[in-house]
């Protein structure tokens, strides 16, 4: 298919809104799109959870398998969207993408509009998993690139729905129809990478999970953001005009830090450098992503693998006032003792987790009383079922003084995993399903280069012997070694740092960025991996990578195997490690005072990212 449709092509860049940013997010988000004039609306409905759910859908009903949602809102604005010249581009296909064209197809039909819709698959890769030495999975899909959105595009659809491609490849592809990038424009496309990350997640563009929230004038209803895309990849971001929220170099930086890794950032169709990216605050809601380069994508394509990992208990005790830690150590005696008296069997897992809740002469009994969990795993339901539940409550008379429970006990609930997996690209077989009933392959990149840390990257190992990190507080914070005659302030991190922090599997990400250049000097300096381990003492037993990325004045850290398998395993009560970042930004450390001085200088970057 070589057609190439130019009827929509109009100004020198393409304005991409994105209206979803996970299966579940604002509905109304798609009609705001559509009135908001932008050229392509993009919608990202896929997440690893959501894909174990899907998948899980279809196999009870081979019709189901997508996100059902888009095809609501497709229907409530399917009149307005007909009438414009724009396009749909959306991965909500999900585990059965001709399922919802053929939906579509149907709601466009019943309304009598005539809609042109083609569909992207080849990602789902279930069926060959024993082959290709997945296991079983119960689903396994690789990652695509955006190509064949561009086919699609090109091809004249107005509407292209996709199973799983990368969230940025919403962008890329309809980036490179509207601009003619070839396959190796790496630049370009690595450009588009940067706008489609920072938009894929909706209202995180915006205002949304950012540090400095109180800030923003207007935190009501934040608006979608739009990318303004030009010819050579670089962006405008920005969102509808009367829309709350805002758009600022530091809601998009923390964007750009959110759920990355080294240095490079690798995607099906290019590489992009991310410490090469240059934040500008244009003012009125619009910055500008500029200087971006790319490199060619590696061999091999991500492929996400969900499996039921198998059955999860989870039960809480509250316990209250006084002698916490003696209450909690009776109840896990006890429980532990009824479980052996009943003659019932020690799951393959237990976990016990004491949150200490509670503080000292509460006014409030809630603000008394810590939580007591425990978490138990295992292959057999009747292993974790009712009749383990039933043990923990059935202590409660003859325990601790003041128990009581969060719920009555219950049946196990199906707990999923997830593995990253990796195949070569040329692996899955790419197809485009145009809406004439033709079909058309999309060729592997002929130019691919394998994934290397840079030196910015460094990789530090945990030690199992090492001792556990003394915790930092007020009246002790986390040490700086500095400059002789220097004052020193113990502070939160927070007050003069901005971080944002996410999942990747089993993996946490962790970005923070400074405010200032004189922060910026000493977060450099003084948060290395062991430091990050001593002001997050949890993660002291995982390898941590650290890369700096001085162009955003922003380090990213990833911890690795802190999430267990994923957020559907619940390794942590933060599944998706959301909080992580505002939990380093509340520890205590002694900062100099050029850095606590320079918070009022130049903390709105009125200037450029990366003129440092």
């Amino acid at each position: 298919m070589t057609t190439r449709d130019t009827a929509a092509r109009g100004g020198p860049t393409l304005r991409i809104g994105n209206a979803s940013g996970f299966y579940g997010d604002r509905f109304a988000a798609f009609d705001e799109m559509v009135r908001a004039g932008v050229d392509v609306i993009t919608g990202d409905y896929l997440a690893e959870l959501t894909m174990l759910i899907l998948a899980r859908q279809k196999a009870k009903d081979p019709e189901s398998g997508y996100a059902r949602t888009f095809l609501s809102q497709l229907t409530k604005s399917l009149e307005a969207f007909a009438a414009t010249g724009a396009r749909i581009v959306v991965n909500a296909g999900g585990m059965n993408p001709q399922g919802l064209a053929e939906a579509v197809r149907q709601v466009a039909s019943n309304a009598g509009v005539d809609l042109s819709v083609a569909h992207v698959d080849g990602d789902d890769i279930t069926d060959r998993s024993t082959e290709l030495g997945l296991g079983q999975p119960l689903a396994a899909n690789a990652y695509l690139g955006g190509f064949g959105i561009t086919a699609a595009l090109n091809s004249g659809a107005r509407v292209v729905v996709t199973g799983r491609v990368t969230d940025a490849a919403l962008t890329t592809g309809a980036a490179a129809w509207y601009h003619g990038w070839g396959r190796e424009d790496f630049d370009a496309l690595a450009g588009a990478m940067a706008a489609g990350h920072v938009i894929e997640c909706g209202m995180q563009a915006t205002g949304g999970n950012f540090s400095f929230f109180t800030e923003i004038a207007d935190m009501t209803r934040p608006g979608f953001p739009i990318a303004e895309v030009a010819a050579d990849g670089s962006t405008v971001i920005t969102k509808a005009e009367g829309t709350g929220g805002a758009v600022t170099a530091e809601t998009v930086l923390s964007q750009l830090l959110y759920e990355v890794a080294g240095a490079r950032y690798p995607g099906p169709d290019a590489t992009l450098r991310l410490d090469t990216i240059t934040v500008s605050d244009l003012g009125e809601d619009r910055v500008a992503l500029t200087g971006i380069r790319g490199e060619a994508p590696p061999p091999d394509l991500k492929v996400s693998a969900t499996e039921i990992g198998g059955f999860r208990q989870e039960l809480t005790a509250l316990l209250t006032g006084l002698d916490i830690e003696a209450k909690a150590e009776v109840i896990r005696a006890q429980f532990d003792h009824a479980l052996a008296t009943a003659g019932l069997p020690e799951p393959e897992q237990v976990e016990w987790t004491l949150a200490r809740t509670d503080h000292t002469d509460a006014a409030v009994q809630e603000e008394a009383t810590a939580r007591l969990t425990i978490v138990a795993r295992d292959t057999d339901p009747k292993v974790v079922g009712r009749k383990f539940a039933n043990v923990f409550v059935e202590i409660a008379l003859g325990s601790i003084p003041g128990i009581f429970f969060t719920a009555p006990p219950a049946e196990a609930s199906v707990y999923g995993r997830y593995r990253p997996e990796f195949v070569p690209q040329s692996t899955p077989t790419h197809q485009v399903h145009h809406a004439d009933g033709s079909t058309e392959v999309i060729t592997p990149p002929a130019a691919t280069s394998a994934l290397v840390p840079t030196d910015l990257d460094e990789h530090s190992p945990a030690d199992p012997e090492a001792a556990t990190p003394a915790e930092p507080s007020p009246a002790n914070p986390s040490p700086t070694e500095s400059a002789p005659g220097t004052s020193t302030e113990a502070v939160p991190l927070g007050h003069h740092f901005g971080a944002r922090s996410g999942d990747k599997g089993g993996t946490i990400n962790v970005g923070i960025w400074a405010r200032s250049q004189a922060g910026w000097d000493w977060l450099r300096q003084e948060l290395t991996s062991a430091r990050l381990r001593q002001l997050l003492p949890e993660f002291a037993q995982y390898d941590i990578d650290r890369v700096e990325l001085a162009n955003l004045r922003a380090l990213n850290f990833v911890v690795h195997g802190a999430l267990g398998e994923g957020v559907a395993f619940g390794a942590r009560f933060d599944a998706q490690a959301k909080g992580v970042a505002e939990w380093l930004r509340s520890r205590y450390v002694s900062l100099p005072s050029e850095v606590t001085a320079a918070n009022g200088l130049d903390v709105h970057f009125t200037h450029d990212f990366g003129a440092h």
